[in-house]
């Protein structure tokens, strides 16, 4: 589990880029203190015993019943004045309790939701990414072709992994013997094809002092396991070069004499049409690298994803495209996108606005059946108390009757936080939600918010509501 340790050396790129907190959803407002020492072990989650199967059969819960279980305005005086909420029957689409649930709120990694669904909407999640080599235009080269897999392991690849699944040592020795078969005894150059859904690196919409923070990096179509940002820790400006330059020493290991160009003007010259493959190797299935994105809330990751999709699908690859891509799969859907402002795909920009209702309408289209793939994205998202960005939430005395039942992607900016997901009341009710609170007081700051809304998740979990 990453920790943020604070250091001379890191305060100042931690504090540029406090706006983007959302990240990682594990930064803590401006204005407040953890009341644990940063060294401090998590508490060991206190999962409840496992609640009933979800049936139809199980009590619906009623509103006032679930007006009490979230605790009304003493739970919700952290979150401020601008609170959006909507409880719905998971397994009818009833909305059984709603309040502000059309008013447009900041979404922050919420707004992932919706971009998954526009993924899941008609495509093939089991879709791997092959990066491979190929002969180049002149004998004695060879061309790396990028292929959207920015996960790439740098030395062997782990088949059981999601980050990592397809090595570098490995393509290289595919590339060795290929060219031994072919006789080719001299020195090979080297260069990358980056053509492959080409689009821009950064959204005009984010603030440069994020990804130099850390809290994203630009997005891009090939790169290595490992280097994904973390807070304080930027990932490479150029991960193609890196990656060049680490196949390089792997194909070097393997006994082949190379010689790396990795001038960017001759990645965006693709490689022959029907030239020979030298060697291949794939990524994880695009469902489970879009899981990692929603697990860990990687802005870029998702940015990925959402692009590759939008580019089969025949959409542009510029950010707005890929947004107006996300918008129009979802309306083609049924999803009634009436007061959604998007600017990316992730949540990161400022000024975006989606109603609670819309999120919720996404998440149902995967439990009611109307979008069966996205049904395995929601069954990935974090539990509560155990993983992801909900590992070290809801371990309080007032939250615990959550933990390992309730699921969330969740949602932090400066001033929003936001959990929408899955919940089963305590009479074996599923149920969906989404709270979202866009004007945090400083006072209440982001940790006060999150107990906040863990509590309330807590509350409809514990109760028959009725």
């Amino acid at each position: 589990m990453r920790r943020i340790f604070i250091s001379l050396t890191t305060v100042v790129a931690l504090l540029l880029g406090y706006g983007a907190a959302d990240a990682y959803d594990k930064v803590p407002g401006v204005l407040t203190i953890d009341d644990r020492p940063a060294d401090a072990e998590p508490e060991p989650p206190h999962v409840e015993p496992v609640l009933e199967p979800a049936s139809k059969q199980a009590p619906v819960p009623t509103e006032k019943g679930l007006a009490r279980a979230l605790g009304g305005k003493k739970v919700a005086q952290p979150l401020g004045p601008r609170v959006a909420v909507i409880v719905r029957d998971a397994l009818t689409g009833d909305v059984l309790y709603a309040d502000h649930e059309d008013r447009g709120q900041t979404p922050a990694s919420t707004e992932k939701l919706l971009t998954a669904a526009a993924i899941a909407d008609g495509n093939d999640l089991s879709r791997t990414m092959k990066t491979k080599v190929v002969s180049g235009e002149k004998p004695n080269e060879i061309v790396l072709v990028a292929a959207g897999d920015t996960m790439l392991a740098p030395g062997e690849g782990d088949p059981t992994a999601v980050e990592g699944r397809a090595g570098l040592a490995d393509l290289a020795h595919q590339v060795s013997a290929s060219l031994k078969d072919s006789d080719q005894q001299g020195k090979v150059t080297l260069r990358l094809d980056n053509t492959y859904a080409k689009g821009p690196r950064y959204a005009p919409t984010w603030d440069m002092a994020d990804v130099a923070a850390g809290y994203t990096q630009g997005v891009s179509m090939i790169g290595l396991a490992g280097d994904r940002p973390q807070p304080g820790v930027p990932s490479p400006r150029e991960p193609e070069s890196k990656v060049l330059k680490t196949f390089g020493k792997q194909l070097r290991k393997a006994g082949v004499k190379v010689a790396v160009d990795a001038a960017e003007k001759t990645w965006s010259r693709p490689s022959p049409k029907g030239a020979r493959t030298l060697g291949a190797v794939e990524s994880a299935p695009i469902g489970d690298v879009l899981a990692v994105a929603l697990e860990d809330s990687d802005n870029a990751l998702t940015e990925n994803v959402a692009r590759q999709t939008a580019h089969a699908d025949g959409a542009g690859t510029s950010f707005k495209d890929v947004v107006g891509w996300v918008r129009s799969t979802l309306t083609d859907a049924g999803v009634d996108m009436s007061g959604v402002r998007m600017k990316d795909s992730s949540g990161l920009s400022s000024g975006q606005r989606i109603p609670v209702r819309v999120i919720s309408d996404v998440t149902q289209m995967g439990i009611t059946g109307s979008a069966p793939s996205l049904t395995r994205v929601l069954a990935d998202l974090p539990i509560a108390g155990l993983n992801g960005t909900m590992y070290d939430r809801f371990h309080t005395p007032q939250s615990r009757s959550a933990a390992g039942i309730a699921r969330a992607k969740t949602g932090t900016l400066t001033g929003t936080s936001a959990l929408a997901g899955t919940t089963t009341t305590r009479d074996g009710r599923l149920l969906t939600y989404v709270i979202n609170a866009d004007k945090v007081p400083e006072t209440s700051g982001t940790l006060g918010a999150r107990r906040a809304l863990d509590q309330m998740v807590a509350g409809i979990t514990a109760c028959g509501c009725r």
